[in-house]
């Protein structure tokens, strides 16, 4: 399975609006900075239907090194979590009904006529 990536994003969302790439790129990585600076902002952002991510403080502690085992310390840190909404968790859970395909197959065609 490869990675999504924003370039894909942009694509496929430009396809969809009739935009050009160039334009939908700028559209994307704004809402991204705007995403991004509301949670810096505010140290949590919720998107009804799809999740939220929250600033949580990790405190210090030791860990241990798996290469030596010698025992190091790491220090305080803010980390990003995140909680996918409702709508999010049932679309992923479907993946567990649908039976999975056989190695070196195809992946299912996407559906056509989605439009908005």
């Amino acid at each position: 399975m490869a990675n999504t990536t924003k370039k894909d994003i942009v694509k496929t969302i430009a396809e969809q609006i009739d935009l050009p790439q160039l334009r939908t790129k700028e559209l994307v990585q704004k809402t991204f900075d705007a995403l991004i600076e509301a949670l810096v902002r505010e140290g949590r952002l919720e998107l009804r239907n799809f999740g939220v991510f929250q600033i949580k403080r990790r405190e210090a502690r030791m860990a241990r090194n798996p290469r030596t085992g010698e025992r190091v310390p790491v220090a305080a840190k803010s980390v990003v979590t995140f909680k996918p909404g409702k709508e999010m968790e049932a679309r992923v859970r479907q993946l567990d009904q649908t039976p999975a395909p056989p190695p070196g197959a195809a992946p299912p065609a996407a559906p056509s006529g989605q439009g908005g």
